[in-house]
């Protein structure tokens, strides 16, 4: 008799913990899907080092030679902000570069020199390149 009362419980519903807890013990098996790779403009919509950068870069004549993230005739902007530290230091020396222009580092192929940009234009357009880093 007993049995029977125990069977009749558990058929109404008294073995449902039982399989609750089952279920929460389950792992999940869904993988979390990886984030969406970010656009650099959405990374740095709101830098001003970004902003006053890519500004001064669009209206120069640095896309001839330079892409962001592939090498065309010089190297890509990712080659350099992976090669150079962002401090003022490099910023100077590269800036200085810019001006100048010159060759021997990433190859025989001269970059032209730059006079009629200022210091400043210089050094905020590799701040700019030095933040491309991945």
């Amino acid at each position: 008799m007993f049995a029977i009362i125990a069977g009749l419980a558990f058929a109404c519903g008294g073995g449902e913990k039982a399989a609750e807890s089952s279920e929460a013990a389950a792992p999940a098996t869904e993988a979390a899907a990886p984030a969406p790779e970010m656009s650099l403009e959405d990374k740095y919509k709101d830098d001003p080092i970004y902003i006053k950068g890519i500004e001064k870069v669009k209206n120069s004549d640095c896309a001839t030679c330079h892409m962001i993230d592939r090498k065309i005739i010089g190297p890509s902007y990712a080659d350099i902000a992976a090669k150079y530290e962002s401090t003022e230091e490099n910023v100077s020396m590269l800036a200085a570069k810019v001006l100048a222009g010159g060759a021997g580092v990433w190859g025989e192929v001269m970059m032209s020199p730059h006079p009629a940009l200022s210091e400043e234009d210089a050094k905020d357009m590799v701040r700019y390149i030095l933040l491309l880093k991945k």
